[in-house]
């Protein structure tokens, strides 16, 4: 696929805090690049330095060819954002908030209409077109922000943490309308939390945190860090050392106290060898009378590399 857009050794500090370090990455056409870490990890910076709205201290971003500049504006009309806060206004419609965007991208005439239209059908809101945005539901609000980004058929789109806070129905609407933009050509940078997203749109990601790239790839040969993995709990408090001497299985225990074992492999062997530990494990739980409250197997997925990369969920 051809490069869109190409991210060098971005670099931007606030005051004596580094929040973007020497970060890199490119984005294809048609192609939804996910961008994943913790909060503060330097996410939407990236972001803004990538929409050209911010300055960034040194690097350089470059969208079709063109570095984007944020002393010319000209440069910024081919690309699309979807912030995280909404950028709507609750005292016009549907359609004077789209009229309104558009002719900041100096649309006008019938194609203004004729967008405008298209656009809200593509976010299923044609029947509340004439309707204030203020008497929306949180998913329809998203969804007219969506619409808004969209509307000058951008070269690449921003979304950031799109889908937060909207019903199931809004967001698997909106993931369909972003796969419907990759269809024709469209570069999508995708920022969740919702790991699941990620991994359901996107061909490629990249992990970043304290605004450094602690991974970046395809979505498969990422997961290839991560093994295939047994989760036993156990009715006992406590299990003998001597049990597990020797053997890959690590022994937790919770807040409420009680044990849980997981059992796992290295990445690069074999389920089957998973599947001969856990095998081994239940028969020694078994000869000393330890009971098996519950089973979980857990495949390999972006949110345990997250975990395992950042330490982290969330951080405020």
């Amino acid at each position: 696929m051809t490069c869109l857009l190409e991210v060098s050794q971005l670099n931007k500090s606030f005051g004596a805090r580094q929040v973007v370090s020497n970060l890199s990455f490119q984005v294809a056409a048609g192609e939804a690049f996910g961008l994943l870490g913790p909060n503060g990890a330097g996410k939407s910076t990236t972001m803004m330095m990538v929409a050209g709205v911010l300055a960034s201290d040194s690097g350089r971003v470059e969208l079709n060819g063109r570095e984007m500049r944020l002393t010319d504006p000209s440069s910024r009309r081919e690309l699309g954002v979807v912030p995280q806060e909404l950028a709507i206004y609750g005292d016009l419609t549907a359609r004077e908030n789209l009229m309104f965007f558009g002719k900041l991208y100096r649309l006008s005439g019938q194609d203004l209409r004729d967008r405008v239209a298209t656009a809200l059908e593509q976010v299923g809101l044609t029947a509340r077109a004439n309707d204030l945005a203020e008497t929306f539901s949180g998913g329809m609000k998203r969804r007219l922000n969506f619409a808004a980004a969209i509307l000058h058929r951008p070269l690449l789109l921003i979304l950031d943490e799109p889908t937060v806070g909207v019903d199931p129905q809004s967001r698997a609407h909106l993931l369909e309308c972003v796969r419907s933009l990759q269809q024709s050509g469209t570069a999508v940078i995708y920022a969740s939390h919702y790991m699941e997203e990620v991994e359901s749109l996107c061909s490629r990601a990249a992990i970043v945190d304290h605004g450094k790239l602690l991974a970046c790839d395809t979505i498969p040969e990422l997961l290839k860090n991560i093994p295939f993995e047994v989760e036993l709990q156990l009715g006992s408090k406590s299990v003998p050392e001597k049990l597990l001497n020797g053997s890959p299985t690590r022994v937790e225990t919770t807040e409420n106290g009680e044990t849980v074992l997981h059992v796992a492999t290295s990445a690069q062997m074999s389920e089957s060898a998973l599947h001969t530990e856990v095998s081994r494990v239940l028969k020694l739980l078994a000869d000393h009378s330890i009971a098996v409250r519950s089973i979980r197997t857990l495949e390999p997925n972006l949110e345990r590399l997250f975990l395992k990369l950042t330490g982290s969920r969330l951080r405020d």
